[in-house]
């Protein structure tokens, strides 16, 4: 790996493995590669073959067991949880395949979320904006059970990105939705992310979804088996 090329995340020959009832169990291997500024990748395998592991530790919600990862150019090895948590504040945005919306939050409350959480005084009014970009305008005080499986997930994409964040992580996020729902969930988000120059990395079983990312990194039990550009 070039270290000259700045990162927004690289994974450095990252292993993860945990202690099963059979023993010793290889989640991750020995997985390499980097993802710049404004670029989308989508990681695929079959179920079982780490790719959610891999997100989780690409955002820094657990550390690997040899290697390390670099998130905006910091070791998250040398950080602690609560550093973390911090780096991630208004730099990262998720979406999840089940939505993960607040059931007390209102939609615009959702959103509003991550902007309070770093101070930003416009929370309402940039929520607000970013919701009707969505096609939300007049969702903005529903609760989370008061909409449908595409609505939720339309205010979670406008969650993830109201921040406008460096980059996106997303696990399966049209796993949860019917064929015709999850193709404009995709359109929403590659029109986000390309407006807004967002790098987005996603797990998928979705080859229509995969296909749309720039690169494509293929997983089998753990290891990095194949690698695309489009």
């Amino acid at each position: 790996m070039d270290p000259s090329v700045t990162s927004i995340v690289a994974a450095n020959n990252i292993t993860k493995q945990v202690q099963g009832p059979e023993g010793l169990l290889t989640i991750l291997e020995g997985v390499e590669f980097q993802l710049l500024a404004g670029q989308s990748m989508a990681i695929l395998g079959a179920s079982g073959s780490g790719k959610s592991t891999l997100l989780g530790l690409l955002a820094g919600l657990d550390l690997p067991t040899q290697g390390y990862v670099r998130l905006f150019d910091q070791n998250l090895n040398e950080l602690t949880e609560d550093q973390r948590a911090l780096l991630r504040g208004g730099q990262v945005g998720f979406v999840f395949q089940s939505f993960q919306l607040l059931p007390g939050l209102t939609a615009l409350e959702n959103v509003m979320l991550p902007l309070e959480l770093v101070g930003q005084a416009q929370a309402q009014a940039t929520a607000r904006e970013l919701l009707a970009e969505v096609g939300l305008q007049h969702r903005l005080h529903h609760y989370p059970q008061q909409l449908s499986g595409g609505e939720q997930q339309r205010v979670a994409i406008a969650r993830a990105f109201v921040s406008q964040p460096k980059v996106v992580f997303s696990d399966e996020p049209t796993g949860n939705l019917d064929q015709a729902t999850g193709r404009r969930i995709i359109d929403l988000m590659f029109t986000l992310q390309q407006r807004y120059q967002i790098t987005f990395l996603l797990v998928t079983h979705d080859p229509a979804l995969a296909e749309r990312c720039q690169r494509r990194l293929h997983l089998e039990a753990g290891r990095i088996v194949k690698t695309e550009n489009a």
